[in-house]
């Protein structure tokens, strides 16, 4: 409410497919990763509160900003993950699906450094086996880092595109074989393919 007309006068938004957000029941916004204002543009674009995982630092901040930033990041509902490897991450993941809740990740596991599509992690596929019903929903970005350029806080006027397909279940993903590896790169090229991305299989380095 406070930050979203911030970010509307600043950015054309453009959204597509947002009738393809199952408005209620357990789901996975699985979207590629440009800058960090995607983590606002994303609940600007859906019906849905949606919980991302963020670093462990954003929690652990001294003095007023440290307090205001666990405030916020606690109260609308974020994961704190150490991103050396935090399987509590995903447990934590689980019970908002557990809880019918809909939670945001960025399969590239870090901000793209050169704008392509980099090789997702598995760790979604890996929680939506173990939620059944769970739903993966596939989101294309484009234009976050023009309007937030890498490396800066600032933003500029620019036009933003949110690109959603149309919900996967699981098994339509992972197959008969049930590979977690396959279901990720089936998930990574519906990204790549609604978006219109360059790929390269290969992960994104931060």
């Amino acid at each position: 409410m406070l930050l979203g007309p911030v970010v509307r006068r600043r950015v054309d938004l453009e959204v597509s497919g947002v009738e393809n957000i199952p408005a209620r029941g357990p789901v996975i916004i699985a979207a590629n990763h440009l800058a960090e204002v995607d983590s606002l543009i994303l609940p600007l674009s859906t019906r849905r509160q949606l919980s991302f995982f963020a670093k462990s630092e954003y929690f652990t901040g001294s003095g007023i900003r440290g307090l205001l930033s666990r405030w916020f990041l606690t109260g609308t509902g974020q994961i704190r993950v150490d991103r050396s490897g935090d399987d509590g991450a995903l447990a934590a993941a689980e019970q908002v699906l557990t809880a019918g809740g809909a939670w945001a990740i960025y399969p590239e596991g870090t901000r793209s450094p050169d704008g392509r599509l980099h090789r997702g992690h598995t760790g979604a596929l890996r929680v939506a086996r173990r939620v059944p019903g769970t739903l993966v929903v596939p989101v294309a970005l484009s234009g976050t880092a023009e309007v937030n350029p890498p490396g800066t806080r600032r933003m500029v006027p620019g036009r933003v595109t949110v690109r959603i397909g149309v919900p996967l279940p699981v098994s339509d993903l992972v197959g008969a074989d049930a590979d977690i590896r396959s279901g990720t790169d089936r998930l990574m090229a519906t990204i790549r393919t609604l978006g219109g991305l360059d790929y390269v299989d290969e992960y994104a380095q931060r």
